[in-house]
């Protein structure tokens, strides 16, 4: 007999499975693909190259999962980019974010003087709201409802907020209720450095930059770290499937059981308590304890039958929010893109090409995305973000060739895109040729992954990146629902450890982690 079954085998299942199998459990995870990693995958999508083809970058993998887990041990190396990112404007110019901060101010003062000297408040005040954040990472958050030891946790919770000056509390709630806009607007005041730092509140939010809580999603993307180095991002040689792929090992060491290609239709429950999972082969598996890896979307509305919930659970369930208007790209090169805006102003600019390439220059280029998204579906000018991964790792191209990645926001999730997916993806490839002449040509194979292709392929229901919006509904306590933000469900002996609770999305291992602490409470 099992004791645990973890439906998915994601990262944050993986690390779920890590920590329950080195307290003793005996643990299966069951994955309807061929291969380990959820979004966080390696594979080949044109002959002879390989990319990470969904989730595409590293920072937020929590350092905690990474010892715990002997990531290093089992294979994982991640390297910095060289430059952070760097935004080509329409004009011939740019605007790049070098991880030198003297190198930083000057760039910002070509655009803004008081800017420049505004980016030590700016990052003071932000890294004391990420260093606040990461205290509670790794903690399940009070769970509402649930009595005097939620509510002495609370306290405590509470107690962290009072030790801050009363000016720090202010830049606290500015961060968790104001747009990003609003919130850059007490520091900044030129257009592109504005829409430089905005971009991170859309990234996975399907908003404008005026939509209120969208500071915190910029936060969100600020509390990573890098080989120790906070605030920088970094890729793992081999691709994000180098993660999941080390996470693997370490499990299957411990004894985990990892089975592919098994697809669950159904979690199996009786007197209010899950006790197996039904395979779409029609085997049936038994275990003490069931774990979801999957959006609570996926979960309670489709492997759970009606009535085996309670009424109002179901009601709020069914509308619980996804939709990150995220459309994702994986592209082969012949030879590296030439951005205008680079040519003969850079002496080396193949260091700007290791970091990430935003084509979103302004607060208004990224509203009017969204505004016609809304409107029509996706933007004649979209949001792209191009990763260049061979440049750092030459293990995903042939010599002398190169993989992008192209990570595209604003795109209407309920759009037919099994009918446009290839109009869009032209589109975008056009808009990258616009400020990389000759990038159309260089291209040798593409991969589309719209919303639509995200969920099937992924299981990101409306290709929501993010297992659920991050909007202030939808956090901390309340993800996925007030009474249910300590990763149980309404059902006894099920438990959820993916994105869809706390702390929400992106590679960090954190929701594996903390679920695997709440299991652990539960039957020591």
């Amino acid at each position: 007999m099992l004791d645990v079954i973890i439906i998915g085998a994601g990262h944050n299942g993986l690390v779920c499975a890590n920590y329950l199998a080195m307290a003793g459990k005996k643990v299966r995870v069951v994955e309807k693909r061929n291969i380990v990693g959820g979004a966080a995958v390696t594979e080949e999508f044109y002959p002879g190259f390989r990319n990470s083809v969904a989730s595409y970058t590293v920072s937020l993998l929590n350092p905690k999962v990474i010892n715990d887990l002997e990531l290093y041990k089992y294979g994982l190396r991640i390297v910095h980019r060289k430059v952070n990112n760097f935004w080509p404007h329409k004009n011939g110019n740019f605007l790049a974010f070098l991880l030198d901060d003297s190198a930083l101010k000057n760039e910002i003062s070509k655009f803004s003087l008081p800017d420049a000297k505004a980016l030590d408040r700016y990052f003071r005040d932000t890294s004391m709201v990420a260093d606040l954040i990461r205290e509670f990472l790794l903690e399940t958050p009070p769970n509402v409802g649930s009595g005097i030891k939620e509510i002495f946790k609370t306290i405590k919770f509470g107690n962290r907020m009072r030790k801050l000056s009363i000016e720090d509390q202010r830049i606290v709630m500015d961060i968790f209720t104001k747009s990003v806009s609003d919130f850059l607007n007490n520091y900044f005041e030129n257009d592109y450095v504005k829409g430089a730092f905005a971009f991170d509140g859309i990234v996975g939010n399907y908003a404008s930059t005026e939509t209120p809580g969208s500071a915190y999603v910029l936060m969100h993307h600020a509390f990573g770290e890098v080989n120790g180095i906070k605030g920088v991002w970094g890729h793992a040689i081999g691709g994000m499937g180098a993660i999941t792929n080390a996470m693997s090992k370490s499990a299957c060491e411990k004894g985990v059981e990892i089975q592919l290609g098994r697809s669950v239709d159904r979690v199996l429950i009786k007197n209010n308590k899950a006790y197996g999972i039904l395979l779409d082969t029609g085997e049936t598996l038994e275990a003490d304890i069931i774990v979801s890896n999957l959006n609570p979307s996926l979960l309670y509305n489709q492997l759970i039958r009606e009535g085996e919930l309670p009424s109002d659970f179901s009601r709020r369930m069914k509308n619980y929010k996804n939709g990150s208007g995220t459309f994702r790209m994986n592209v082969a090169l012949d030879r590296l893109p030439e951005f205008t805006c680079l040519n003969n102003k850079i002496p080396s600019n193949i260091d700007y090409l290791t970091g990430g390439i935003v084509i979103a220059s302004t607060c208004e280029y990224i509203d009017k995305a969204y505004l016609d998204s809304k409107m029509n579906g996706w933007s004649k000018e979209p949001i792209i973000e191009m990763l260049i991964p061979s440049t750092l790792d030459k293990t995903l191209a042939p010599e002398g060739k190169h993989v992008a990645s192209l990570f595209c926001q604003q795109f209407d999730p309920d759009v037919d895109w099994d009918s446009k997916r290839e109009e869009v993806a032209d589109l975008i490839i056009n808009t990258v040729d616009n400020y990389a002449p000759g990038f159309k040509k260089s291209i040798l194979g593409r991969q589309i992954l719209s919303p639509l292709d995200l969920e099937r392929v992924f299981g990101l229901i409306k290709g929501d990146i993010m297992h659920g919006n991050m909007s202030l509904d939808q956090m901390f306590s309340a993800r996925p629902m007030i009474g249910f933000g300590n990763y149980r469900a309404p059902i006894k002996n099920l438990y959820l450890c993916g994105a869809g609770t706390h702390p929400g999305g992106g590679v960090t291992g954190a929701p594996g982690h903390n679920a695997a602490n709440e299991i652990l409470k539960d039957y020591k």
